[in-house]
């Protein structure tokens, strides 16, 4: 069955949010997708959570196109993207990431509890419902839903209509046409609106889910935090400035000349692992879609060493997974490549190429120059003041993305405002790290045996890298706490031509003059990094409307974490569905501490 017209409900809203509790072969999403493309007066955001106990494949996907030519287009961009879906939710940026599917995939009374949105509308169905299971199914949908979300049942595979009609009723339901029991079988589909005759509570969710009136937002930093967060806001219809104090974008650590995007990888798939498979999938969208393939990126794969043993694959990795990585095989293996992991979806990305894409979009200015030293608030507005108190900018709300200089200026703002005393007690612990990497273009005639893909697992060698002039490889970096005094550069270089020998031991025989001389270029910077390794994300309040961000600590994976914390960032701002399961959102929540 189709979805039931939402035109006229969605008009003239920011955003509109949808709750399918059966995803089946897509075709509803891909029918409602299609109307928004169709309506001029559709909502700037469509968001769109499905769940599913098992996704339906690629090939399912475009089958729809088939009875339905008019999806065809909309089916094979979906399924281009559609690859290692395991349990957990995974999110899907579309039409310049203005159709936002997130796509949850596991036992649907966990996925429903696990949901931080109010639905505007919700697409019921309920194939193979457990009688005992359906007034808690009910129950845990009841909570995703405000005063006046729509309902409309389109699956009813098995289920007693007098026991669904109960359970609606008594968590807040009102449903009609009155279909007698006599009919179970009757076309027109059962619809409704969640209206409780009690009060709502506010404490539903664990985090508010009120959204903040579109309006102004200043962005501390013009790295790839704070771009990939500015981008984000602008496509949901903020006005954003983004302040840097230096005279370019992507100076600080997200200047690393190139760097790898590739998931992390443990035996037991602990959270960093999920977390970083989500941020994967995020950031290789937006760098297909802003990016010139082969010359600012490329999805090359990665070849993970297992240096000492590890990493180590989980047991018994379902088939899903292997479309992330498996054991690497005989494509990618050579006499001095013989053990490790092939990350299919691993690919090299040039930082700062990323930045200016984000700073490009509609709605995002760059101000260089802006030291912000100081804020100040009057009437609900926000004011960035420089050195000389000379107002920067002024806005709504202010997102913290300055890595260190984030929390060296909240540990400076703590005595002038209010807002921020009593903070860094809740706040990660963090520190600098110093890192070096080496590179050098390729000579054409050398006898170097570089592989055609990028290796790392001891520290990174990635080869073949497009500059002005010919081809580079680079090889990095090196790690070292900013508490301690600082190594020299050609130490620092020892130290990788030391880890190259442990990751390439050929290519490093061959590339020992070089690294012996003073020859090789080399890019440094200073990554921040958290306690427990994890970005800090969220708001720097537990009030209702908080006004103050946070979103940095993003450590060696920015490439990774950004995007995947600039909608996590964005969703709790703007009251929407959140892109990875409360439980895993808690571990990057900025207050954590």
């Amino acid at each position: 069955m189709n979805p039931r017209p939402i035109g006229p409900a969605w008009r003239g809203r920011p955003a509109w949010r949808i709750l399918d509790t059966a995803f089946d072969d897509g075709s509803t999403f891909l029918t409602t997708w299609h109307r928004w493309q169709g309506d001029p007066q559709r909502p700037r955001m469509l968001h769109y959570v499905a769940l599913c106990d098992a996704p339906c494949s690629a090939q399912n996907l475009q089958r729809v196109a088939v009875s339905q030519p008019h999806l065809a287009k909309l089916a094979h961009t979906l399924s281009k993207r559609w690859f290692g879906l395991l349990p957990g939710f995974h999110r899907f940026l579309l039409e310049d990431g203005q159709v936002v599917l997130t796509l949850c995939v596991g036992e649907r009374l966990s996925l429903l509890r696990a949901q931080q949105f109010e639905a505007d509308a919700v697409e019921l169905a309920l194939p193979a419902c457990e009688p005992a299971q359906l007034p808690w199914l009910i129950k845990a949908l009841a909570r995703c839903c405000r005063r006046g979300t729509a309902l409309s049942l389109r699956q009813m595979d098995g289920i007693d209509q007098p026991a669904l009609r109960m359970a609606l009723k008594q968590s807040g339901f009102t449903v009609s046409p009155q279909v007698a029991p006599s009919e179970p079988t009757a076309q027109e589909p059962l619809r409704g609106y969640f209206d409780p005759p009690w009060v709502l509570k506010n404490t539903r969710h664990d985090t508010p889910t009120t959204a903040l009136a579109l309006g102004r937002c200043a962005v501390i930093g013009a790295g790839l935090a704070g771009a990939s967060v500015a981008a984000a806001l602008a496509r949901r219809g903020w006005q954003v400035q983004v302040l840097d104090q230096a005279a370019t974008p992507a100076t600080g650590a997200s200047g690393l000349p190139v760097g790898l995007v590739v998931p992390h990888v443990s035996s037991d798939d602990c959270a960093l692992s999920k977390l970083s498979r989500a941020g994967v999938r995020l950031m290789l969208q937006q760098a297909g879609d802003l990016l010139q393939a082969g010359e600012d990126w490329a999805p090359s794969g990665v070849l993970e060493r297992q240096i000492g043993g590890t990493p180590q694959q989980p047991p018994h990795w379902p088939l899903a997974g292997q479309a992330w990585f498996n054991p690497v095989d005989e494509a990618h293996t050579t006499p001095a490549l013989d053990v490790g992991i092939w990350h299919h979806q691993g690919a090299w990305i040039k930082p700062a190429a990323l930045v200016k894409a984000w700073l490009q979009q509609p709605g995002v200015q760059f101000q260089a120059h802006a030291k912000v030293a100081d804020l100040r608030q009057e009437d609900g507005i926000w004011a960035l003041l420089d050195n000389a108190d000379q107002v920067l900018s002024r806005a709504n709300c202010v997102v913290f993305a300055n890595a260190r200089g984030a929390f060296e200026l909240l540990h400076k703002l703590k005595h002038t405002t209010q807002h921020l005393k009593g903070l860094e007690a809740y706040l990660p612990n963090t520190q600098g790290m110093l890192g070096l990497l080496n590179w050098s273009q390729h000579h054409p005639l050398a006898n170097e045996d570089f592989s055609v893909f990028p290796v790392n697992g001891s520290g990174s060698m990635i080869p073949g890298i497009p500059i002005e002039g010919g081809k580079a490889w680079f090889m990095g970096s090196s790690y070292q706490p900013d508490t301690q005094p600082e190594r020299s550069d050609l130490a620092n270089q020892a130290i990788n031509f030391a880890h190259l020998q442990q990751l390439l031991p050929g290519l490093a025989q061959q590339l020992a003059s070089r690294f012996a001389s003073k020859e090789l270029k080399h890019w440094k910077g200073t990554r921040c990094v958290t306690q427990d390794r994890l970005p800090a994300v969220g708001p720097l309040s537990r009030e209702a409307h908080p006004s103050l961000w946070l979103c940095a600590g993003m450590g060696s994976r920015g490439l990774s974490f950004s995007v995947l914390c600039a909608e996590l960032l964005a969703a709790r701002l703007c009251g929407e569905p959140w892109p990875i399961e409360a439980k895993l959102a808690r571990l990057l929540d900025a207050l954590r501490g």
